[in-house]
């Protein structure tokens, strides 16, 4: 079983991760993964935390000579910003500066239902963690699990589809130019230019924006996932991913919520053969997936993401701990993440992807599941 898990808060010393269950035999270039991680910092609207950090990941242990070994995976990636905050956020000092602490919550973050829930009076014990500079280290997870399924000829791309009311008209398919030398990574670059100038205008007035991103995956074979149980429904499994990025408020699988106004003669993927391709579909409108199985199409997701809720002109709260009316605090923010948020979620479906090759076809080393993989494409084709 693949599995991980991570540590680590916003202005802490380091974001960490152990990965469990990958194979032995499993080259990671640490390049391609610093290059994810690079991109995550990406994008036009981000803040002036991304000017801070740069971030590259470092191998604990799990590997050797790039190989895995079949050990659990530690990853580690340093917060540069940690030698400002490090009064802040000692781990043993009990008497703790008193500069920094929240007791205003903000609107639309955990602020104030998780300093309910876990007892907090100061707030910062509970935004430290929800904060969005974890997916630092997930998108580190999702690059090691993109480096697995490189055995398999399987892409995936991430793309931005909308910000704000600006919709491009990005195609449900990987694109092979420079989409990452963009502002937005964003296929569409008329669309681009508009998007630039609604951030800038959102900027102006205090306010931020959000948007859609879709994820793409190319390669993929017939029969991952199952329709057996609820909780082994590949689509479940991704849109419970996605939904666990900090912002992403709605999922869609293929044209998703466009189908429901729809008639069914104009939604569903009709059914051919030929000896060349096999089984294939005329159309990809169910986004690669039918009935909690990937069909052979390229499998398309779609994620929303609300606009950040850390606004530079605060909106109303109440302090939690005097019930007075007063403006929500302010952190360092940016005015629009949803481009990083593309990459985050590439990150996200990668590693799921991940986790149903090895479900499926099994393998303590890699050439173990790539020998069970391809005797069952061989079968595939023979059907």
């Amino acid at each position: 079983m693949l599995r991980y898990l991570t540590a680590g808060e916003s202005h802490g010393k380091a974001l960490t991760a152990i990965i469990e269950g990958l194979p032995a035999g499993v080259e990671i270039n640490r390049e391609r993964v610093n290059e994810k991680l690079k991109r995550r910092q990406g994008g036009y609207g981000r803040g002036k935390r991304m000017a801070i950090e740069s971030d590259k990941v470092e191998v604990l242990s799990g590997l050797r000579g790039g190989i895995t070994l079949g050990t659990p995976l530690t990853l580690l990636i340093h917060n540069k910003d940690w030698e400002n905050w490090e009064s802040i956020m000692d781990h043993h000092n009990k008497k703790l500066p008193q500069e920094r602490i929240v007791h205003n919550p903000r609107p639309g973050h955990a602020d104030l239902a998780g300093s309910l829930k876990y007892r907090q009076e100061d707030i910062r014990n509970v935004l430290e963690r929800a904060s969005a500079r974890a997916t630092a280290i997930q998108v580190a997870v999702g690059a090691v699990a993109q480096e697995f399924l490189s055995n398999f000829k399987i892409k995936l791309q991430g793309q931005v589809v909308s910000i704000g009311r600006v919709e491009s008209k990005a195609l449900p398919q990987i694109v092979e130019d420079k989409l990452y030398d963009t502002a937005l990574y964003c296929p569409d670059s008329q669309a681009t230019e508009a998007m630039v100038a609604a951030i800038d205008q959102a900027k102006e007035q205090g306010d931020t924006l959000g948007g859609v991103f879709q994820v793409i995956a190319e390669g993929l074979p017939q029969g991952l996932g199952s329709h057996v149980h609820w909780d082994r429904r590949l689509d479940g499994k991704l849109a419970q991913a996605l939904m666990s990025i900090p912002g992403i408020k709605g999922v869609e699988i293929g044209i998703g919520f466009g189908g429901s106004a729809l008639p069914g003669s104009q939604v569903h993927d009709e059914i051919f053969y030929s000896a060349q391709q096999g089984f294939y579909h005329g159309t990809n409108k169910a986004g690669g997936l039918e009935g909690g199985i990937t069909n052979g199409e390229n499998l398309v997701v779609k994620g929303a993401m609300k606009p950040i809720p850390t606004l530079m002109k605060p909106l109303k709260s109440i302090n939690h701990l005097t019930k007075e009316p007063v403006s929500a605090a302010v952190e360092r923010s940016d005015v629009c993440a949803v481009p990083a948020a593309t990459i985050v979620g590439e990150a996200a479906v990668a590693w799921v992807l991940a986790t149903e090759i090895l479900q499926k076809f099994g393998g303590d080393h890699l050439e173990e599941t790539l020998t069970n993989y391809h005797n069952y494409l061989e079968y595939i084709t023979k059907r």
